[in-house]
């Protein structure tokens, strides 16, 4: 029996499989909202034979978008929109379907990658960005405003009400988004946070305002549902997250009660050197973190294209679930060809059987 094709519970949600979509950004929105392209895009992503499907990063407030193009929650038509999809996803399917809240911070306003992906000029409809401390991402872009604790209580708010909207438009499952140099990753890198109070400084501090908004969104989102967190396990500049830090921020956030920990890396500086072309290159990452943490489940990502190489991470316990992006968006039947390739059902919907790869003589072999 394949272990990436046997069922994974991530606390109150139990998933058929081990292979998790994970977020990916469409750039796609108008005024945050979800528009035809995503009923298309999530309704194929739910018809992809993966255990979980998590929708791409979600703004929680409208400074805290990436790009004006940006999916949000922080309003109600924004929710409603989401239930439109949900609903029409449920006619035809019962994938779990989860959603991705985040907070650009200092690298929000900014275009789209096919737009030029700079930094936002006035006249473009830029808007004041926010960070732990006055460093802009890079020299030419936007210096962010040093968050106070009344900008840090405003955020808190806002993933409360992002987790509340969520729930209401029917999402299975939600996931914080602390990585790739995003709000909550810039307060835990010292690569971004110089701050000298209370959330500078040691790792604890800069850890302090993360676990914060991780409470308050454990505290909003029902515990009948599953939550995760994405997070950094390196920099992969000299001076940035250390390991030991990451480890310590999942086995915090496990203690809060999230169902899941999905490693990541990168996205802090500019050109820093990640070994990206390598498939796998995180998986260490989550290995650290499921051996300090041993009763979590641990979420492994990064170029895996390969099934028997998503199997042999699974079955040495390195980490429980297998996270695909780029996989998919190439081959939507990318988890019913890793059935196949490991000797499992294809597991088709009933409408696609005859096409079925299966039937294929020699595939997978």
């Amino acid at each position: 029996m394949s272990r990436l094709f046997s069922p994974h519970a991530l606390g109150p949600l139990t998933l058929r499989n081990r292979i998790v979509v994970a977020p990916m950004c469409q750039y796609s929105a108008i005024d945050g909202a979800p528009q035809p392209w995503h009923h298309q895009h999530i309704g194929r992503l739910a018809l992809s034979g993966a255990g979980l499907v998590i929708i791409e990063a979600t703004g929680v407030t409208p400074e805290g978008r990436i790009t004006p193009d940006d999916v949000g929650l922080w309003n109600d038509e924004q929710a409603q929109a989401f239930a439109d999809i949900l609903r029409g996803v449920r006619t035809y399917c019962d994938t779990p379907i989860g959603i991705q809240l985040g907070h650009a911070g200092r690298k929000a306003s900014t275009a789209a990658p096919w737009k030029g992906g700079g930094p936002l000029a006035a006249e473009d409809g830029a808007w004041t960005t926010y960070g732990p401390s006055a460093l802009p991402f890079r020299e030419d872009w936007h210096t962010p405003l040093v968050m106070t604790e009344a900008d840090m209580n405003h955020v808190v708010a806002a993933f409360e009400a992002a987790a509340r909207r969520a729930d209401q438009a029917g999402f299975d499952l939600v996931e914080l988004h602390a990585a790739h140099g995003y709000l909550l990753s810039e307060f835990l890198s010292p690569l971004s946070n110089r701050r000298t109070d209370a959330y500078g400084g040691s790792a604890e501090n800069r850890a302090r305002f993360p676990l914060r908004v991780a409470k308050a969104l454990r505290e909003a989102w029902p515990r009948t549902k599953a939550l995760g967190a994405r997070f950094n396990g390196s920099d992969w500049v000299e001076g940035g997250v250390a390991l030991e830090e990451a480890v310590a921020f999942g086995q915090a956030l496990h203690g809060l009660g999230y169902d899941y920990l999905h490693l990541s890396s990168g996205g802090n500086v500019p050109r820093a050197p990640i070994p990206g072309d390598q498939p796998g290159y995180q998986v260490r990452f989550a290995e650290a973190v499921k051996q300090a943490a041993p009763q979590a489940s641990v979420m492994a990502v990064g170029m895996i294209f390969d099934p028997h190489q998503a199997e042999a991470i699974v079955a040495s316990g390195q980490a429980d679930l297998i996270a695909v992006a780029r996989a998919v968006l190439d081959d939507p039947n990318w988890a019913h060809h890793a059935a196949v390739a490991l000797g499992q059902d294809e597991g088709l919907p009933p409408q696609y059987e005859r096409a079925g790869k299966a039937h294929w003589p020699g595939y997978g072999r």
